[in-house]
């Protein structure tokens, strides 16, 4: 199969997709034409055209046949947890996941995403403009930065890895501790113009703390009011008759569903970031 084209030009863009109420209904009814294939990723991932009605889109098809199992995650399918994170991602009214359906493709059941026309963070230096991952020399993150810790750049040099103070990234380090994301990398972070989107939730909703990321520079620091509240919200919404969590019940198992709660419980009571746990690596390997 070969690599991942781009739709020609004069197709829909991602920006005016993503702005359409029915974005959903045409990753949902829409007829799929793979493209490609997305090289370097560890399960099958499609890059496709989705259209329906006239209007068509690139996105992502990842279909469950594809997967490869994973011991540490038995339950479930990857694209049942990509949905599920879709799922919590709306609930927060953040939308930093791209939208996301399950549906029938040309390779079976599988998870579809809109595409998102971002690129993948490359840290290089914090003297670029508006880079969201940097390594700089010194052990101080500098103004607008936080610290990540320290990497190995070869040769026997380390520098300082740091992510950018931004209130997108702190939105989405507290969407990753309520969904366990056990694997945000750097370059699962895209940005199409102002929006941030965080994608490849495939290993989420364990229901043993597996927290791995990059977005550690607020650990320990209070929540903001507008995380406090969202987090409140979610906790009503994931009440046993609710609505999401009846969604979410078709997607994770049960025991998954009370973690979820009972995440969701903690960051309320303690009022502050995560910090990592001890118990398991802290940060995603490779980081990027």
């Amino acid at each position: 199969m070969p690599a991942a084209e781009r739709i020609p030009a004069g197709r829909v863009s991602t920006s005016e997709v993503a702005a359409d109420a029915g974005v959903v209904e045409l990753l949902t009814r829409g007829e799929l034409t793979v493209r490609g294939r997305i090289r370097g990723a560890s399960n099958a991932v499609l890059y496709c055209s989705v259209s329906y009605e006239g209007q068509e889109a690139a996105c992502v098809y990842k279909p469950v046949a594809g997967e490869r199992p994973l011991w540490d995650f038995p339950d479930g399918t990857l694209a049942q947890r990509e949905m599920a994170a879709y799922e919590v991602s709306e609930a927060t009214g953040w939308g930093l996941v791209p939208p996301t359906v399950l549906r029938d493709g040309p390779h079976g059941e599988g998870m579809c995403q809109l595409w998102i026309e971002g690129s993948d963070t490359d840290p290089e230096s914090a003297d670029g403009g508006g880079e969201l991952l940097a390594l700089v020399e010194g052990v101080e993150p500098g103004d607008g930065w936080k610290a990540i810790g320290f990497a190995d750049v070869g040769e026997g040099r380390t520098a300082l890895l740091v992510h950018a103070d931004d209130e997108r990234l702190r939105r989405l380090s507290v969407l990753d501790a309520v969904i366990n994301n056990a694997d945000r990398k750097g370059g699962h972070l895209l940005t199409d113009g102002d929006r941030l989107y965080g994608i490849d939730h495939g290993v989420t909703f364990h229901a043993e703390d597996k927290l791995r990321t990059l977005l550690w520079g607020w650990a320990g620091e209070p929540l903001t009011a507008e995380a406090v509240g969202v987090l409140e919200s979610l906790r009503d919404g994931l009440g046993d008759k609710a609505p999401l969590a009846l969604r979410l019940g078709k997607l994770i198992t049960g025991a998954e569903v009370d973690a979820l709660r009972a995440r969701v419980a903690a960051l309320l009571a303690s009022g502050k970031h995560p910090v990592p746990g001890g118990e398991w690596p802290a940060i995603p390997w490779p980081p990027v």
